[in-house]
């Protein structure tokens, strides 16, 4: 009978706080432990997350992904993890928007998952400031293994050749995404597609360490298509390798939106043979509008010749100083 009046209570309370039925018998489902929640100690709950500046409206977001959050002792779990996730934030709001991304990070036990967590990657040489931001940013990476998950990736990259002194653990800074991956089923078919495209050891290397995300795109839906594309351009397939190698965000940057109206505009409107940017590859990291239209009607006004590169690889006052526009 107990049971009964306790479920009609969390029923209700999740109806005051605007929860549909399809919702609450959703969340009833995960979280079985719900059903013997007083709706007082729900309450409190609620209360306290809002209490440290989640705001009210995205509660119930935070909630009906993990409702296990209103089973939780609020002064033997919720506070203490909280306060354990204020010691790795540098920023006021880091928190409450790991707490928001991924809610489970307040199920896990600090003891045995955040704690060993953090040993783990400072093992790589993580230093401490960058722990919590790299949590923070990913709070995912509680919820993963150490022992099947974390350390294959750590393998993979080791693999790789970047076993070097705190070489893994800068890339796990870097893009800690990359540790949400699997190495069979993306890491290492990627890494295999660019050696196949002519990348060296070296190359694949600085790849890596310089722009973690182009490793955690997938071949056939991103990787392929820009590698095709480039093809068409009229690139052969060792120029490719040198524009990846130079700038690899070649290979996910949006074809429409980015690659495109840049080759364009360098053929088109600058009059420029296509292979002038192997030797500058950077040429497609600089926004088309501010800098390279911008630029381009400065030389073309003044009748100047000049390199991509002498063009392109400095700021606004060393561009004016060295074409004496001041």
């Amino acid at each position: 009978m107990e049971m009964g009046s306790t479920q009609n209570g969390i029923m209700w309370f999740f109806r005051d706080k605007g929860f549909d039925e399809k919702s609450i018998s959703e969340m009833m489902r995960k979280c079985k432990r719900l059903e013997g929640v007083q709706r007082e100690s729900a309450s409190e709950n609620w209360a306290y997350l809002k209490s440290i500046g989640i705001q009210e409206r995205k509660l119930p977001s935070v909630i009906s992904k993990c409702p296990k959050i209103l089973t939780l002792g609020l002064h033997e779990k919720l506070v203490p993890t909280v306060e354990c996730l204020n010691t790795l934030g540098t920023k006021p709001k880091e928190v409450l928007s790991a707490i928001a991304k991924f809610p489970h990070i307040l199920s896990h036990s600090v003891e045995e998952k955040l704690c060993p967590l953090l040993a783990f990657f400072q093992t790589l040489g993580i230093p401490e400031k960058q722990l919590g931001k790299m949590i923070l940013l990913n709070p995912r990476l509680i919820s993963y293994s150490i022992e099947t998950k974390l350390t294959e990736i750590v393998e993979f990259l080791a693999g790789l050749g970047l076993s070097r002194d705190g070489v893994i653990g800068k890339v796990m800074v870097k893009n800690p995404f990359i540790m949400g991956y699997s190495v069979e089923k993306r890491l290492r078919p990627t890494a295999e597609f660019l050696k196949s495209i002519g990348l060296t050891e070296a190359g694949l290397q600085s790849v890596v360490m310089n722009y973690p995300e182009v490793l955690c795109r997938d071949v056939d839906k991103v990787l392929r298509p820009n590698f095709a594309y480039l093809q068409r351009c009229g690139f052969a397939d060792g120029q490719i390798a040198t524009l990846v190698t130079g700038y690899p965000p070649i290979l996910i940057k949006s074809i429409q939106n980015s690659l495109e109206p840049r080759i364009r505009f360098l053929v088109e409107e600058m009059g420029r043979q296509i292979d002038e940017v192997t030797d500058f590859p950077d040429f497609f990291r600089y926004g088309l509008k501010k800098r390279l239209e911008s630029r381009h009607k400065v030389l073309k006004h003044r009748k100047l010749d000049c390199s991509l590169n002498e063009m392109l690889d400095c700021n606004q006052k060393k561009f004016q100083m060295k074409f004496g526009l001041i």
